[in-house]
């Protein structure tokens, strides 16, 4: 009778701990594979929680009940050169580098490159920890589009970078594919977005088995000129904007002025792909108002009708 009493403990303790499914052909966590992504944060730029909120969805984390959660950013690796990418600089990026590192043993560990999607703080202020303050590093390649290469090289303190040989820009052009080790094939894409300081790009990533795309800020799909139902055809996996939920996450914002595609807008427009589709398509940099990062419960309604949520720690093989 007790071992049936401790069996059960056990299934509720198992059943407690256990996160809603992410197990696809194309998610994986097969440590053997030679190329893969591997998801390094889910939110948006200022990260979960965000400074000075006291609202409820934060207090989960000052109360101890969750993690922090940092900002959107992915580690691309080739095991068999050797070869490690960052896509964003992001404020969390000591934290980023240390997974993407996977506890290599050396002293310091520094990327092979660094891909940046556009000019908003939490998608390249990281950058600053690789200057002489902090790392020091030396000729680091970072792949910007035309205008963001102005911008680092004419506004301090990310100029003093470039002068000092930090960082090596890259710049890269809009369609043209950067081809990296063992076949991995890199390729930005413009997408509209705020572009106050640079143009703003999402990017394909191809490995020898399976293509990404990653576009962690748009505006409106009906904004883009291309279609993306016929670009979620083309990958095997989709990492897209979930930056909120739904229209009225913000109260005292109008969210007009805020236009990403909502969640549930996107959910619509998927509804009617066929389920092998709508399983490709991950939602990623969530705002610290949208449940999708802390509530277990709204997580599971996303998934139940066949999307995805990302969660930090995922590996995609490619």
């Amino acid at each position: 009778m007790k071992f049936k009493t401790y069996l059960f403990i056990f299934a509720l303790i198992l059943g407690a701990c256990t996160s809603p499914s992410t197990n696809s052909e194309n998610v994986k966590s097969n440590t053997e594979a030679d190329q893969y992504i591997t998801i390094l944060g889910t939110a948006q730029d200022a990260g979960y929680p965000q400074a000075g909120c006291k609202k409820a969805c934060c207090n989960l984390f000052w109360n101890g009940k969750i993690e922090q959660e940092y900002p959107v950013a992915l580690g691309l690796t080739d095991t068999k050169s050797g070869q490690k990418y960052l896509f964003e600089a992001t404020p969390a990026i000591k934290f980023q580098l240390e997974e993407l590192s996977e506890k290599e043993n050396s002293k310091t560990f520094v990327p092979d490159g660094i891909f940046l999607t556009h000019a908003h703080i939490g998608h390249y202020t990281g950058l600053k920890d690789l200057g002489r303050e902090v790392m020091g590093t030396q000729g680091v390649p970072v792949y910007v589009m035309p205008r963001m290469k102005s911008f680092l090289e004419t506004n301090g303190p990310w100029s003093q970078l470039v002068k000092l040989g930090n960082i090596k820009l890259q710049q890269l052009a809009k369609n043209e594919a950067i081809a990296l080790e063992n076949g991995i094939k890199v390729t930005p894409f413009r997408v509209p977005h705020r572009d106050e300081f640079s143009e703003t790009v999402g990017y394909r990533i191809e490995g020898k088995n399976r293509k990404v795309i990653f576009i962690p800020d748009i505006d409106k799909w009906a904004k883009w000129e291309r279609d993306i139902k016929e670009e979620i055809s083309k990958v095997d996996m989709a990492l897209l904007d979930g930056t909120f939920l739904k229209n009225g996450e913000l109260p005292n914002r109008d969210m007009s002025e805020i236009p990403h595609p909502f969640v549930e807008e996107s959910m619509t427009l998927f509804e009617n792909l066929p389920e092998n589709e709508k399983q490709k398509i991950m939602f990623i940099h969530f705002n610290h108002t949208n449940p999708l990062i802390w509530d277990n419960a709204e997580i599971e309604r996303v998934e139940k009708v066949g999307f995805r949520v990302a969660k930090r720690g995922i590996r995609i093989e490619i």
